[in-house]
């Protein structure tokens, strides 16, 4: 073999290696995402409906109630879209985030029943249940339609799970910033909701500010549940900060 043969199969043999390492750069930058936002993700990427879930609507084994504190939201994602829940004087705590249904330890998402959007009546079932319509429509296309429910049953279901959790008033009644170590807010939830143990909830706190509190419910919403996958990803910072309503 000439020495010219020899480059150009070199040449081809680390060509084909690499290609061949593209599906597994993109499995580690999946492995990034963390719930219902990925590390370094600026926006929600659009998504192709040819790669949607193929988990069958339905098929899931408890939810995640997620509530964010609006103030830490706010502080970390300005922007336009999120006018409505970061208006001045809007003075919103904890808000609905979402109803996320879970399987195998993994957040279901983006299945081909949430491709039916959902009509105005049946937006009327989320009025008051999340700080904007716009995120509603968004919750209902990206996990609502993997629960196996109808777009105006699935809001109801966020209604009951909203109801079924007390937020401390030690927390909604803050005037100014405090600063708190994450197991005080744990803490906090599972005093004022007795039934709520350990190991049964979460904290987010991306740059060390409270975003949000996700709390894991049985598939029929009638009890807490266990969910190990969930609090292994809770904060792990030793104090946070929780900036007040504006």
């Amino acid at each position: 073999m000439t020495g010219k043969r020899i480059v150009l199969f070199s040449l081809l043999f680390a060509l084909a290696a690499f290609a061949g390492a593209a599906p597994f750069g993109a499995r580690a930058l999946a492995q990034d995402c963390v719930l219902d936002k990925c590390l370094g993700q600026k926006s929600a990427p659009r998504v192709d409906n040819r790669a949607r879930s193929t988990v069958a609507p339905g098929d899931f084994d408890y939810y995640i109630l997620a509530l964010s504190w609006s103030p830490g939201f706010c502080a970390l994602a300005r922007g336009s879209r999120d006018r409505d829940q970061c208006e001045p004087g809007a003075r919103l705590g904890f808000v609905v985030h979402g109803l996320w249904p879970q399987r195998d330890g993994e957040l279901i998402a983006d299945c081909q029943a949430g491709l039916r959007p959902p009509s105005r009546l049946d937006m009327a079932a989320a009025r008051d249940l999340f700080p904007s319509e716009s995120l509603a429509r968004y919750e209902w296309r990206k996990h609502g339609g993997c629960t196996g429910l109808a777009p105006s049953a699935y809001f109801a279901e966020v209604q009951r799970a909203r109801a079924s959790v007390t937020v401390p008033a030690s927390l909604t009644e803050a005037r100014e910033a405090a600063r708190y170590a994450p197991e005080d807010i744990l803490r906090a939830f599972r005093e004022a909701n007795p039934r709520l143990r350990p190991g049964m909830a979460a904290v987010s706190c991306p740059k060390g500010v409270l975003q949000e509190v996700r709390i894991c419910l049985s598939k029929d919403l009638r009890e807490f549940t266990p969910c190990p996958e969930v609090v292994t990803r809770s904060c792990r910072a030793r104090q946070i900060e929780a900036p007040p309503p504006l």
